[in-house]
């Protein structure tokens, strides 16, 4: 008895386990980022999806397509530039898939021909570019790379949507060339660097004398022009002093300056002509003082 109950439940299982794998041939699912292209009796009849996807058994063929970005890695490949130096470059291709049918119909090996398109336009471009532009240039080589394979793979329903160029290697003697350039170039910046320098430093020397020396002009006329305006007041204080000397007392100033004279131990003495003159008043006055004395006698 309990014999026949495992035959049966095993039985059960396999006839299942049959209609499962049955109903799996015509029945798939398939996700957002995937495609169906189904060929029926040999014949492309489109891209199905996403979600539940219905087949008929033995009559349809399906091909699943992913539409994600992908990336190819094209390895070292060694080229001639415009100058025939030789250089070794490899990059990245990043693509993706934007017509499911074209891309199962058209192409049989979309990576391997994609390489070999790659490599042969890698270096077509290069060719056509001296070393220099080669190396100071890699963002325009990665442009035209781009819309060169593009041109060719839109025809197989992919859109290659970046080429990245990761390393350039270049000979080793120019490699050795390029050593020394960029020494030589620091040393010149270094050089360019110190002598802009000491310029920089002679012109602010140079300015700070010439503040100073304007600075020391200013401060002599200040000086001049406050000595000027003292011997000014002082003469004017002068004249206004001497505006209030009468005759008189000018007289007495030349009597005490003879006085003066006389008592000097010179044997010669140099008067002046208009000493006479100068001598008029005071004699007048003596004249006067005189009379004066007469009357009161």
């Amino acid at each position: 008895m309990l014999t026949n109950i495992l035959t049966m439940l095993f039985g059960l299982f396999v006839l299942l386990s049959l209609v499962l794998a049955f109903f799996g041939t015509f029945i798939k699912i398939t996700r957002e980022y995937q495609r169906l292209v189904i060929f029926r009796l040999g014949r492309c009849i489109g891209a199905k999806g996403p979600g539940l996807v219905l087949l008929l058994p033995f009559i349809d063929r399906p091909v699943w397509v992913d539409l994600r970005e992908q990336y190819l890695e094209v390895p070292h490949q060694t080229c001639i530039t415009k100058d025939n130096a030789p250089i070794s470059v490899d990059f990245l291709i990043y693509w993706k898939v934007v017509g499911p049918v074209d891309s199962v119909i058209k192409v049989g090996n979309f990576a391997g021909a994609s390489q070999g398109i790659s490599t042969t336009t890698l270096r077509a471009v290069i060719g056509d570019i001296s070393l220099d532009d080669v190396l100071a240039k890699r963002e325009h080589i990665n442009q035209i790379l781009r819309v060169k394979l593009d041109e060719i793979t839109e025809r197989w329903g992919v859109k290659v949507t970046a080429v990245e160029i990761r390393e350039i290697l270049p000979p080793r003697e120019v490699q050795e060339a390029m050593t020394r350039q960029m020494t030589a170039e620091r040393n010149r910046r270094a050089v360019v660097l110190e002598s802009e320098g000491k310029r920089e430093a002679t012109i602010k020397i140079a300015e700070g004398d010439k503040r100073s020396a304007i600075l020391r002009a200013e401060g002599a006329r200040q000086a001049a022009i406050l000595r000027a305006e003292g011997y000014a007041l002082a003469l004017e204080k002068i004249y206004a002093a001497a505006k209030t000397i009468d005759a008189k007392t000018m007289s007495l100033q030349y009597l005490e300056a003879l006085k003066e004279v006389g008592n000097s131990p010179s044997t010669k003495f140099i008067l002046p002509m208009e000493l006479t003159g100068l001598l008029k008043p005071f004699v007048g006055h003596l004249g006067e003082a005189a009379a004066v004395g007469e009357d009161v006698a």
